[in-house]
């Protein structure tokens, strides 16, 4: 996949967004669908599909269909050497996802029982 450098430097504006890297963080884990990524960030889902929308355009993304499910992956074969680089140097300072609320509720029953 040649790109001229006005498309890498697009790809590296679209990538330098905290949500972003988490999500493509993620996605280099295994696919994921929107609602994995609702769930792991406590976004809300239009929310997500927008920060999906703008790294498909930039070419980081795709999908591949399962009835009504978009299962989410990296295309791009320099995403992972990037978030690499930006994971190790900058990961700490970015914002942590709090536990998914299901995570949440089981944390609470066991703390209740004792």
């Amino acid at each position: 996949m040649i790109r001229s450098i006005g498309k890498r430097i697009e790809l590296l504006r679209v990538i330098a967004h905290p949500i972003r890297m988490r999500i493509l963080h993620e996605l280099l884990r295994s696919h994921q669908c929107v609602n994995d990524i609702v769930d792991f960030l406590e976004i809300s889902q239009s929310n997500v599909s927008q920060h999906l929308a703008l790294l498909r355009q930039a070419g980081a993304v795709d999908f591949l269909s399962d009835g009504r499910t978009k299962w989410y992956y990296v295309i791009d074969p320099i995403i992972p050497d990037i978030i690499e680089v930006l994971r190790r140097d900058y990961y700490e300072d970015l914002p942590a996802p709090s536990l998914p609320q299901r995570k949440k509720q089981e944390k609470s029953t066991a703390a209740l029982r004792g």
